[in-house]
């Protein structure tokens, strides 16, 4: 697994740590209880990080140096790309060939470097974009920046060098195949998944105890990175349309400078609901558990979203979602079943759908928020996997086997050795 940009033992909600940190770190623990050793590389980002990090039995954590610790951004990350792939060329020298089977990168900056690693261990590269530059810049919160002509160029390049595509959702497929021309036949649709025995139904009282919220308000949750694309302004504004309704926001900054905290205290401030909005940090995922609990609903109002996993998590803890009718947000929530779904960001259709969500049958959304979730889980999610790379290792070796015996020779597999 290839991770440049965030590791997946970040604490999500904070930095550009979120759901791609969620899925790489639990499809890899689901991937080795199936007896699948895992090696996930990602860039060091502190002096104290240690070079290998033992996770669990069957998954590694490698970081690997490249550039500064701190102070790089995501998008200065693309000149740290040659020092990354040395690191982990690197690493796979120390092994006899052929060590690894396969290589599954994340992001558009992991798969630059995974189309490298693959090409030099002769090994097939399976790749999961998360977001699209041109799917981001296509629905920009207002003065957010969009993202550079260089990350559409290196997406191109990825999709074209993979040997398989993986997808959150079918509308995210057929995004690949108009915007970079995939093949539809090397795209496997695979839904990320909830770790259901941590996200479970509990006490609302008691959640909101443990919180210090009141137990008798009505509340709407906001939870991920506080920046333009995930939107909290527009649960702020909206919420600004319900005198009754209690806001909790947890989450750290990210993305441009927009994104402060600092900045939504003011706008709760200018709307007049200071009083009405309590900030918590990060959440580790047993204090998240308590937020998920805790609300009436959980709002996911993204400009974009691949698929949207606080929706689900959300869900499986028997709150029901109010999310953007964005991305895979229509797959994450069953729309006027387990939540609603709002077109666009104008706060009063906001206003009104939480209000609607607010006065419907509580028992009953439960309950359908929680089978909803229940389609979700992360040994789906890697029984799905295992097949991908199932196809992606038959024809890589099915495809090169003809290409030696078209050239009147027979190789092996591994470097191009004659056999």
């Amino acid at each position: 697994m290839l991770s440049v940009h965030t590791s997946p033992l970040a604490q999500p909600g904070t930095g550009d740590a979120g759901g791609m940190n969620v899925y790489v770190l639990q499809t890899s623990l689901e991937l080795a209880s199936r007896g699948v050793e895992v090696e996930i590389f990602t860039r060091a980002t502190s002096s104290g990080d240690d070079p290998v990090v033992p996770v669990a039995p069957g998954v590694l954590v490698r970081n690997v140096v490249a550039g500064p610790f701190e102070g790089l951004d995501k998008n200065d990350l693309p000149t740290q790309l040659c020092a990354f792939t040395a690191g982990v060329l690197r690493a796979e020298a120390t092994h006899e060939p052929g060590y690894y089977d396969i290589v599954h990168s994340h992001y558009w900056l992991s798969g630059q470097v995974g189309w490298l690693a693959a090409d030099r261990w002769a090994v097939p590269l399976v790749h999961t974009a998360h977001t699209l530059a041109a799917v981001k810049n296509a629905s920009l919160a207002t003065g957010d920046a969009p993202e550079p002509p260089m990350r559409a160029i290196g997406e191109q390049q990825v999709v074209d060098e993979a040997d398989r595509l993986i997808v959150n959702t079918e509308h995210e497929a057929r995004q690949l195949v108009s915007l970079h021309r995939a093949d539809p036949a090397r795209i496997d649709v695979v839904h990320p998944g909830v770790d259901l025995a941590t996200f479970t139904p509990g006490d609302r009282t008691d959640a909101r105890a443990a919180l210090g919220l009141d137990p008798d308000a009505k509340i709407v949750a906001f939870v991920g990175r506080i920046q333009p694309l995930k939107a909290p302004d527009v649960l702020l504004r909206a919420a600004a349309l319900l005198p009754d309704v209690q806001v909790v926001i947890a989450g750290g900054p990210s993305g441009s400078g927009l994104a402060t905290p600092d900045n939504l205290v003011r706008l709760a401030s200018e709307l007049g609901i200071a009083d009405r909005v309590t900030f918590l940090p990060p959440q580790s995922r047993a204090d998240l558990v308590r937020v998920y609990r805790a609300a009436d609903i959980v709002a996911v109002p993204s400009h974009s979203e691949s698929f949207g996993l606080v929706a689900v998590e959300a869900q499986a803890c028997g709150t029901p979602v109010v999310a953007a009718a964005v991305g895979g947000l229509p797959v994450a929530v069953r729309d006027g079943v387990s939540g609603a779904l709002v077109d666009g960001h104008e706060p009063a259709a906001w206003a009104t759908t939480l209000a609607e969500v607010l006065a419907a049958d509580p028992d009953a959304l439960r309950r359908a928020a929680i089978e909803h979730a229940a389609t979700f889980s992360w040994s789906h999610t890697v029984d799905a996997l295992l097949g991908s790379y199932g196809h992606a290792i038959a024809d890589y070796r099915a495809r090169h086997q003809f290409s030696a015996r078209r050239n009147g020779r027979r190789f092996s597999m591994r470097r191009g050795v004659r056999a």
